[in-house]
C-alpha cells in the first residue's frame, strides 16, 4: 500500500533520508521539500505547539555537505522524473514542488557553515530547475540573525528570490516566554526583524492558538498590532503576514493545554492586520 502526504502529517523520516522530506504544507499550498538541518532533534526554543518528539536545547550538528548534496539530487530527481507523486499517493493538483523549504526539528540558523548549506541548495536546485516555478524558503524563529554566516546566507538566499519566514507568535514578553520559552524583548524582536528585510524578502508567521492568556485577545492582540505599526513607522519591509494554527498534535507537555484558534477568529485578526497595509493569508 502506498503512504499517503497530507498535511497533517510531516514525518521527517517518511521519504528514507537523513536530511530531506517532503510535506504538503498548507501555508505553501502543496508540495514542500523540507531540509532539516536539526536531525539532533534540537533547538534554542521551546514552543508549546512543536511536533518534534524529544526535543532538546542546542544548536544542530554538523553537517555532511556530501550527504546532503547526494540526497538532494536523488530526492529532487524521484520527484522530477521518478516515481514520487505514485509512490506517496500525491494528488494530481498538488504534484509541483512549491517551494524548497530549510526548516526542520529546530532553528536551522543555528547550523554551523549555514551559509554554505544555503549555496549548496541553491546550486542544485539551480541545476535542476526547480526555481523556475518554485520558491526558496527560510523557516526561521530569527534569534540568530546577529551571526555573520545567518547574514551571508540570508544576502545567498535574496539572490535566488527566496524568502524567510519569520516566527512571531507573541509581541509580549509574557506570551513569547509562555508559547516560545523565549523572553526577547520588543526592541530585539524589531532589531531582528530589521537585520533579515534589510538582507532578503521577510515574512511574518504567527500561530495562533488558545493557550493561557496567549490567545491573540485584548492585551496580546493590542501588543501585536502596535509591533507590526512600529515595523512601518522604522520602515522595516514585511512583505506578509502568515496567520495559522495548530494542524498537528504538539508532543510538548502542555499539548493538552492547547486548541485551535478558530477560523472565525483568526479571519476577524487577519482584517486588522490589513487595515495597517499588510497582505494577510489564513490557514485555518
Amino acid at each position: 500500500m502506498n503512504q499517503k502526504l497530507t498535511t497533517t502529517d510531516h514525518n521527517r523520516d517518511i521519504a528514507g533520508l537523513k536530511y530531506v522530506y517532503p510535506v504538503i504544507s498548507r501555508r505553501a499550498g502543496g508540495l514542500s521539500v523540507g531540509i532539516n538541518f536539526n536531525i539532533n532533534n534540537a533547538c534554542n526554543w521551546r514552543c508549546v505547539y512543536c511536533q518534534v518528539p524529544d526535543l532538546v536545547k542546542g544548536a544542530a550538528p554538523e553537517m555532511d555537505f556530501v550527504l546532503l548534496e547526494q540526497e538532494l539530487r536523488f530526492f529532487l530527481n524521484s520527484v522530477l522524473t521518478g516515481d514520487f507523486y505514485h509512490k506517496f499517493d500525491v494528488p494530481l493538483a498538488q504534484r509541483v514542488i512549491k517551494d524548497i523549504a530549510i526548516s526542520g526539528n529546530g532553528e536551522p540558523t543555528s547550523l554551523k557553515g549555514f551559509d554554505q548549506a544555503v549555496s549548496l541548495i541553491a546550486k542544485i536546485a539551480t541545476e535542476l530547475g526547480i526555481f523556475a516555478k518554485s520558491k526558496f524558503v527560510l523557516i526561521t524563529n530569527g534569534s540568530l540573525m546577529h551571526k555573520q554566516a545567518v547574514q551571508t546566507g540570508l544576502k545567498i538566499l535574496n539572490n535566488y528570490q527566496g524568502q524567510v519566514w519569520f516566527k512571531l507568535d507573541s509581541a509580549t514578553v509574557y506570551g513569547r516566554k509562555q508559547l516560545n520559552d523565549c523572553p526577547q524583548t520588543v526592541e530585539q524582536v524589531l532589531k531582528k526583524l530589521k537585520l533579515s528585510s534589510n538582507l532578503c524578502e521577510t515574512h511574518l508567521q504567527t500561530c495562533m492558538l488558545e493557550y493561557i492568556g496567549t490567545d491573540k485577545t485584548e492585551s496580546e492582540q493590542d501588543a501585536y498590532l502596535d509591533l507590526v505599526g512600529k515595523l512601518r513607522q522604522q520602515q522595516i519591509g514585511i512583505k506578509k503576514v502568515m496567520l495559522y494554527t495548530v494542524a498537528r498534535p504538539s508532543l510538548q507537555p502542555e499539548a493538552e493545554a492547547l486548541n485551535k484558534m478558530s477560523e472565525a477568529k483568526m479571519t476577524c485578526f487577519a482584517e486588522k492586520l490589513k487595515v495597517l497595509g499588510y497582505e494577510v493569508s489564513v490557514s485555518p
